[in-house]
C-alpha cells in the first residue's frame, strides 16, 4: 500500500449510544449479521460434517457490530462512521479471530481503550476492523498508519494509534513474504535480546521470522534435515513422471481468514478448492446407492445432534464420557441403521470423524471434542498446487536455522536460557520458544530444568495426540475421474473402518498423476507396523476392485511412500484433540509461558481456537512473537526503572497500597483486587502478607510446611516470620484463579503450595509485577474512581465484599 492517503472523504461523525453488551433488548443498538460467510460445505474431506445444534458453535451468538442511531450528544458520545460497510468489515475481523462487538483479552491487557464497554470501545473496534480489512485487501503492501490520520476525527486519534500499534505488534497486519514486507526487515539485529527457537515447523518459522522483523537476534534449532515439521512435501518421481506429495499437513482450511492463504496470495500461488463430490464404493468395489448414502448421512448427523443434547443434559459428567460411547448408545437406541450396508456406511462416517480429530472416538471427549467449532474461519478448503513446501520455503527464507540439532535439555531461569542439543553443544539466549509437537512433550523427549509447572504437565497428559497416516502413489497416468478430488471406500470390519477409507486425487495440483490413500483411527495405529509392500498391495486391490469392472486398467505405481508419523521421533503422532477428561482450557495452559517470561510455547496444540491445523500452528508462532516482544520490552523497562527509580513505578506502588486498603476479596493472609468486569478471565492482583500480622492457620502452619516440595521458599518466608518482619509479595492472575485459590483447604501454607506448585505462579515483589500489572493497577484505580463518582452506595465498601475466613 502506498504511503499516500487513499482518496476517501474524511469520516463523518454521528452521535449514538454505545451498545450495552449485557442487554438483550431489541432497543439495544446492535446489528446482527447473517452467516453467509460460514457455509456448511463439509462433506467428505475429513472435516466435521456439520455443527450439531447443541454444540458450542451452535450456541455462539451471531456476529454483531454497533449500529449508528443518532441523538444529540457531546463529541465523547460520538460513534464515528467509516466510509465502508461496517458489516462486511466486521465479518473480516471475525474471520481473523476478533469478536466484532467486544475486545480480545490481549487488547484489554494492552490497554487499547481507557473505558472498556463504552463508546470509546465501539470506535476503537470500528477503526481496528477498518485497518484490518484494508490490509486484507492490500496484503502485498505495507499498511502505514499515516494515510488514515486525516480520516479519523481528532478525538479518536489515540484510538487509531492504539489499533494500529496492536495490529502490527500482534502480527494481524504487515506479516508474510511480500517484497514490501520483507524490505522492512532489518539487516542486523536492533535489540540486544537473543531468542532460541526450538523447531522449524510452521509455528517456529512464523515466530522466528516475525522476531527477526522485530529486531531480535534469533537462532532456530531443528532436529531434522529439513524445515516444515509435520508439513512435508516429498517430490515423487519415476519414468519421467513427477509429483509433489503432501505427506503431512495438506489442506488449507477456511480460506476467508486463513493467514496462510494470505501468504499464498503474496507468493502468487493459486489455491484449488476441494470439490464436494465424493462418491463411495462398497467393499466389493461397486458404487453405493446414492439414496442409501444420503439416508445414512442424515441419520449420522441426527445422532450428532442427539449427542449434543445428551451432553447438555449430562452437565459436568459429560467431560468423563467419550463421543464414541455416546454415538454407539444413541445408534442402538435409534434403530435407523440395520442392514450391513448401512452399518458399513455409518462406520465410514465414524472413520471420517476420527480423521477430522486424529483420534479414536473412544478417546474423544463428548463434552469438548468440537470446542473449536465457533472459531471456524469460513470459506473453502483448498489444496496448494505444488505442495505446501512452497509456503515453508518462503517462510524459511533468510531465517537462521541450524539443522540436525536434536534438543534434549532446556534450562531456564532469571538469567536466561540454555538449550542443550545432541553432542552436548549448548545454545544460550535470553528467552526460548519451544514449538515441538505435543507427542514429544508427552513422552518427555525434552528435559526441562526446572521441571515445568504441574498444571502444564497435567494439561500435556490430558490432551490427546492422535494419528493419521497416508499412502502416496505416483502412477504412469490418471485412470480415475478428474472431475472429483475425493472418493471413499467402505469395509465390513468396524475395527478397520479407517483403513484406506478416503482417497485424495492430487492429479490437478501435484504436477503428476498422484493418488493418496488415508488411514485413520485404530487402523492408523496398526498401519505403523504393516509392511509397506502389503499396504500398497491392499490399496491396489481396492482400486482394481473399483475400476476394473468399469473396464479401466489400474497400473502398478511408479513410486509409493507410506508415512509413519506415530514412530517419527520428531513428532510421535499427527495432531491434537480434546481427549476424555480434557477441555479447551488445556490448550491455553499449554500456551502459557514459564520462568517469569523466559520460556514460551507455540504449536497447534497451544491454540484452543485453531488446534490440529496448519494455520493454528502459524498463528501460535505469531502470537508468541508478540508475547516475547512484550516480555522483552517489560524487562528493558524494568532495567530502566531500577536504574532511574522511576516516578511512575513509585506512583503505581502508592496506588497499589491504597487499592489494597479495600480489597475485593480476603482469605487468610491473602487479599485480592479485581480488574475489569465479572469475567472469570479478567485480571486480578493477589497480595500475600507474611510477618507479625500473619493470620493463624486453622490447621497450624508448621506441620503443613513439611508437605511442600518448595522448601527453599518456605525457609525464606520462615526467616521473615522469626524476625517479626512484614513482607508483601504479589502476583498477577485471573479472577477465576483467585476464586479457585480461596477454596483450597488446609490454611495459608496449603494455599501457598497450591499457588506455586499447582498453578505454577511465581510470587514477586512490587517491582517484579512489571508494566502489565501497572496497566491493571491503573485500570482498577480508574474503575474505582468512576464508581465513587456515581450516586448511591459504592461496590467497594468493605461491608459489601466477601470476607472468607481461613480454612
Amino acid at each position: 500500500m502506498s504511503d499516500q492517503a487513499p482518496p476517501y472523504a474524511p469520516l463523518p461523525v454521528v452521535s449514538a449510544l454505545p451498545p450495552d453488551p449485557n442487554s438483550t433488548s431489541s432497543a439495544n443498538p446492535i446489528l446482527l449479521l447473517p452467516n453467509p460467510a460460514f457455509p456448511n460445505k463439509r462433506k467428505r474431506t475429513g472435516f466435521r460434517r456439520k455443527v450439531p445444534s447443541g454444540s458450542p458453535a451452535a450456541a455462539a451468538p451471531s456476529p454483531a457490530v454497533p449500529s449508528q442511531p443518532a441523538r444529540p450528544a457531546s463529541a465523547a458520545d460520538d460513534i464515528i462512521v467509516i466510509n465502508r460497510e461496517p458489516t462486511a468489515e466486521a465479518v473480516t475481523a471475525l474471520t481473523a479471530g476478533f469478536p466484532v462487538d467486544s475486545l480480545t483479552d490481549e487488547e484489554i491487557e494492552a490497554g487499547v481503550v481507557s473505558d472498556v464497554g463504552g463508546i470509546e470501545q465501539v470506535n476503537y473496534i470500528l477503526i481496528r476492523n477498518h485497518l484490518l480489512c484494508r490490509w486484507r485487501e492490500t496484503y502485498n503492501s505495507w499498511l502505514a498508519k499515516e494515510p488514515f490520520a486525516t480520516l479519523i476525527p481528532p478525538h479518536c486519534e489515540h484510538l487509531l494509534n492504539a489499533a494500529y500499534s496492536f495490529l502490527v505488534s500482534h502480527s494481524y497486519v504487515n506479516f508474510g513474504v511480500a517484497p514490501a514486507i520483507k524490505e522492512r526487515i532489518p539487516k542486523e539485529p536492533t535489540r540486544p535480546t537473543t531468542v532460541v527457537v526450538i523447531g522449524a515447523g510452521l509455528a517456529g518459522l512464523a515466530a522466528a521470522r516475525q522476531l527477526v522483523a522485530f529486531g531480535f537476534k534469533v537462532i532456530v534449532l531443528e532436529g531434522r534435515k529439513r524445515c516444515g515439521g509435520r508439513v512435508y512435501t516429498k517430490k515423487m518421481e519415476g519414468s519421467g513422471r513427477s509429483a509433489a506429495a503432501d505427506l503431512g499437513g495438506s489442506v488449507l482450511t477456511g480460506t476467508f481468514g486463513n493467514p496462510l492463504g494470505i501468504v499464498a496470495k503474496q507468493l502468487g500461488l493459486p489455491m484449488h478448492k476441494i470439490r464436494d463430490k465424493c462418491p463411495l464404493y462398497r467393499p466389493d468395489g461397486s458404487p453405493v446407492d446414492p439414496e442409501v448414502d444420503k439416508n445414512v448421512e442424515i441419520t449420522f448427523n441426527k445422532l450428532l445432534d442427539k449427542s449434543s443434547n445428551l451432553r447438555a443434559s449430562m452437565g459436568e459428567v459429560a467431560a468423563d464420557v467419550s463421543l464414541g460411547a455416546a454415538l454407539e448408545t444413541l445408534r442402538q437406541a435409534d434403530g435407523g441403521i440395520s442392514t450391513q450396508e448401512e452399518k458399513n456406511l455409518f462406520n465410514w462416517h465414524l472413520a471420517n470423524l476420527e480423521y477430522a480429530n486424529a483420534g479414536l472416538l473412544s478417546k474423544l471427549s463428548l463434552a469438548f471434542w468440537d470446542q473449536d467449532d465457533p472459531y471456524d474461519m469460513g470459506g473453502d478448503h483448498c489444496f496448494l498446487p505444488g505442495g505446501n513446501v512452497k509456503l515453508v520455503q518462503a517462510l524459511a527464507e533468510n531465517v537462521p536455522i541450524v539443522y540436525e540439532r536434536s534438543v534434549h535439555t532446556v534450562r531456564y531461569g532469571g538469567d536466561g536460557v540454555q538449550v542443550v542439543v545432541n553432542g552436548g553443544q549448548v545454545y544460550e539466549g535470553d528467552m526460548a520458544l519451544c514449538t515441538v509437537p505435543l507427542g514429544v512433550l508427552k513422552t518427555g523427549g525434552i528435559k526441562f530444568v526446572p521441571e515445568l509447572p504441574q498444571r502444564k504437565l497435567d494439561s500435556i497428559k490430558r490432551l490427546g495426540f492422535g494419528l493419521l497416516n497416508k499412502v502416496a502413489m505416483l502412477f504412469p497416468h490418471v485412470f480415475w475421474s478428474t472431475d472429483l478430488d475425493t472418493f471413499g471406500h467402505l469395509v465390513e470390519d468396524p475395527r478397520r473402518r479407517g483403513e484406506f477409507f478416503l482417497f485424495y486425487s492430487y492429479a490437478t495440483v501435484a504436477g503428476g498423476p498422484l493418488l493418496m490413500a488415508l488411514v485413520a483411527g485404530e487402523a492408523a495405529h496398526n498401519f505403523e507396523t504393516m509392511p509397506p509392500t502389503d499396504a500398497v498391495s491392499s490399496v491396489l486391490q481396492i482400486l482394481r476392485g473399483i475400476y476394473e469392472p468399469q473396464g479401466i486398467e489400474v497400473p502398478d505405481p511408479l513410486q509409493s511412500v507410506c508415512t509413519r508419523w506415530g514412530t517419527d521421533s520428531f513428532s510421535l503422532g499427527s495432531y491434537s484433540h480434546v481427549a476424555v477428561g480434557a477441555s479447551g482450557d488445556d490448550y491455553d495452559i499449554l500456551a502459557e509461558s514459564v520462568g517469569d517470561g523466559r520460556l514460551f510455547f507455540a504449536g497447534e496444540a497451544t491454540t484452543r481456537r485453531y488446534p490440529a491445523t496448519m494455520h493454528g500452528a502459524f498463528i501460535s508462532g505469531l502470537r508468541e512473537a508478540a508475547n516475547i516482544t512484550l516480555h522483552a520490552n517489560a524487562r528493558v523497562a524494568k532495567t530502566k526503572v531500577d536504574k532511574s527509580s522511576s516516578a511512575n513505578t513509585q506512583a503505581c506502588a502508592t496506588i497499589l497500597t491504597d487499592l489494597f486498603r479495600q480489597p475485593d476479596l480476603e482469605f487468610g493472609s491473602f487479599s485480592v483486587i479485581f480488574g475489569g468486569k465479572a469475567d472469570p478471565k479478567s485480571p486480578a492482583i493477589l497480595k500475600v502478607e507474611f510477618g507479625a500480622q500473619r493470620k493463624k492457620n486453622a490447621t497450624g502452619g508448621a506441620k503443613a510446611e513439611q508437605n511442600h516440595s518448595n522448601k527453599l521458599l518456605f525457609q525464606q518466608l520462615q526467616s521473615h516470620f522469626n524476625q517479626q518482619q512484614q513482607l508483601y509479595v504479589y502476583t498477577l492472575l485471573s479472577r477465576q484463579q483467585a476464586m479457585e485459590l480461596r477454596e483450597v483447604r488446609g490454611g495459608d501454607d496449603m494455599r501457598l503450595h497450591y499457588l506455586c506448585e499447582k498453578m505454577g505462579v511465581k510470587l514477586v515483589g512490587r517491582k517484579g509485577l512489571g508494566p502489565g500489572a501497572d496497566a491493571v493497577i491503573a485500570s482498577i484505580k480508574a474503575q474505582r474512581n468512576r464508581s465513587r463518582a456515581k450516586p448511591g452506595p459504592s461496590k467497594l465498601k468493605k461491608s459489601s465484599k466477601p470476607n472468607v475466613a481461613s480454612s
